[in-house]
């Protein structure tokens, strides 16, 4: 089993009194890592339950403080699995905490469709919150030949744990299929009452062929014969259930700088990959710049946010066509970073540079990828 980097932090965090939450997409290892947690707990008792037992979830939507202490009475710890599945969650455990103060709570959820505000509004300085994503190529622990060796893999059908656990190929792509048609956009479906998936996935189709590019609302929206609010709707929701992540254009000094578009990207490169129908191999591929990219970058911010690093992300780009894939804010610097795949030159971004002095410039590439995201 792959240790998860996460782990330790929540076990730090737990403590009496105290909501622990961990939040990501469907079947990146949430309930693993709880199950994990449950069994390092030592002359402690554990009540561990999940959102979708529709009795328990009765008990912890009721906001009846007898009967939650029925459920939990005797037990020093509470971990719910799939919490947002439960109404009124976050006013039963401030009750939990307020009438319970010996439990430890600790609460998983898929989604974060309101369920980090419902929890965190009435918990604000007795609740911590955790992202897990997809496994990150820091909790592989490789050295740079073997990285290098699984780099192709890895920017095909990425790095959910079934599909890096997977012997072959055909065992990758069965799981991403299973991921996409069973896991995928469950709580978006279920949140609108949607029958059907096309829609959200002709919206992530449109998204994937744009990788590094500016996305227009109102152009997706004449491609899906919908509004602009519609699409934008759904975009938010793919963002909330971890599926993918926007970055918005870097400006501070210069008039030609574009600040008012995004750019989107996949938390997994499987993910992208399985919803446009292509896992073929690189050497028969267009999109590989594309991919590089969006590994890259996708790597960078999941290290990133594990380590705990507080940082804001841009990209930059200027009306002249002047642009930077990635800009990194922190301590009052700028770190920007160009991703090549190949070997082809990278001219240096006077402009920028001269722009911002508190700014360095680098070029990501296969030889020093695992220094930037490992």
């Amino acid at each position: 089993m792959i240790a998860r980097l996460l782990q330790k932090q929540i076990v730090e965090k737990l403590k009496p009194g105290f909501v622990v939450g961990l939040f990501g997409a469907r079947r990146t290892g949430k309930t693993i890592i709880m199950e994990e947690i449950k069994k390092s707990v030592t002359n402690k008792k554990v009540l561990m339950v999940h959102g979708e037992n529709l009795d328990v979830a009765e008990i912890l939507s009721s906001q009846r403080v007898s009967r939650l202490k029925q459920l939990i009475s005797g037990y020093d710890y509470l971990f719910i699995d799939e919490a947002q599945k439960i109404p009124n969650i976050g006013a039963n455990l401030k009750l939990i905490v307020d009438a319970i103060p010996t439990v430890t709570l600790f609460v998983t959820g898929s989604s974060a469709f309101d369920l980090k505000n419902k929890i965190g509004e009435p918990l604000t300085g007795r609740s911590k919150f955790f992202y897990l994503y997809p496994i990150a190529e820091a909790e592989l622990e490789e050295d740079y030949i073997t990285a290098f060796e699984n780099l192709e893999p890895r920017l095909i059908y990425g790095a959910y744990p079934q599909v890096i656990t997977a012997d072959s190929q055909n065992e990758k792509r069965d799981m991403l299929e299973s991921i996409k048609n069973g896991y995928l956009l469950r709580d978006i479906l279920e949140l609108d009452n949607l029958k059907d998936s096309v829609f959200i996935l002709n919206l992530l189709k449109l998204i994937a062929f744009q990788i590094g590019k500016d996305v227009s609302f109102r152009e997706l929206a004449s491609n899906l014969s919908v509004n602009k609010n519609t699409v934008m709707r759904y975009l938010d929701l793919l963002e909330k259930n971890y599926i993918i992540f926007s970055l918005s254009g870097f400006s501070r000094n210069l008039r030609k700088e574009i600040s008012k578009s995004s750019r989107y990207f996949f938390w997994d490169n499987g993910i992208r990959n399985i919803v446009i129908s292509n896992l073929n191999l690189l050497n028969s591929r267009d999109d590989v710049g594309k991919l590089w990219e969006n590994y890259c970058v996708s790597e960078r911010l999941k290290i990133n946010h594990y380590r705990g690093l507080m940082t804001n992300y841009y990209y930059w780009r200027t009306y002249d066509q002047k642009e930077i894939d990635l800009i990194e804010e922190s301590g009052g610097f700028l770190n920007a970073y160009e991703f090549k795949w190949g070997r082809a030159r990278v001219k240096t971004p006077h402009l920028f540079l001269d722009t911002y002095p508190n700014s360095s410039f680098s070029v990501i590439n296969k030889e020093n990828f695992l220094d930037f995201i490992g």
